[in-house]
């Protein structure tokens, strides 16, 4: 049988160019009742953008990169534009990547770390001395600080969201101008975050069938 006698390739008659058929689309909808937990998020990035009057987004680990899946802006008219829904950065890279990375396995890391040049793209902040510091800076405040490291003057900080293997599989992010990430806000912008992560990964934990 062909692909597209098996519908998941589709010719059209006129131009004769190939698409992805109808069947590709059924299956990307029956996956999505499991994988796509973008709806899941979305109250509580809605949450932290209303309180904390910033941007906030849900990215998603995939692979060695993380994919921002959805982004709201809060109250605050100077926002940062570094994350986008779309955009993928390396894992270490946007405060994202680097709470995800920091609470995998010392040994995950360890291997990333050897095979990924981060500094060649994203500058000395990004080697690897310079990242396990950062790492163990996160793992001890629980989220992860980029202080204008990708664009000067924008930062960010993330939150992990844990799958049901206790993997750090996702991220909540609030991004802004560096005024509003003074050292004297910041814990509460954590305890924000790390209080809507932990919802958020009891929510999703509750859906493993």
């Amino acid at each position: 049988m062909s692909l597209a006698e098996a519908g998941f390739a589709d010719r059209e008659q006129r131009s004769g160019r190939w698409f992805l058929g109808p069947e590709l689309y059924l299956l990307g909808t029956t996956a999505a009742e499991r994988y796509d937990v973008t709806e899941q998020a979305r109250p509580h990035v809605n949450r932290l953008a209303t309180e904390t009057g910033e941007s906030a987004f849900f990215s998603a680990r995939r692979g060695d990169e993380t994919v921002c899946l959805l982004r709201l802006d809060g109250s605050f008219p100077i926002r940062s534009f570094v994350l986008y829904e779309g955009a993928r950065f390396p894992l270490g890279v946007v405060s994202a990547g680097l709470v995800v990375l920091s609470f995998l396995e010392d040994r995950e890391i360890d291997a990333y770390l050897d095979r990924a040049d981060l500094t060649s793209a994203w500058g000395a902040p990004h080697d690897p001395n310079a990242l396990r510091s950062r790492i163990a800076e996160t793992r001890e405040l629980g989220y992860a600080v980029n202080p204008g490291l990708v664009v000067e003057g924008s930062w960010g900080m993330a939150a992990a969201v844990f799958d049901h293997l206790g993997q750090p599989a996702w991220a909540l992010t609030i991004t802004g101008v560096e005024s509003r990430f003074r050292a004297e806000r910041r814990p509460q912008l954590g305890r924000l975050l790390l209080d809507e992560a932990h919802r958020l990964t009891v929510a999703l934990g509750s859906r493993v069938r």
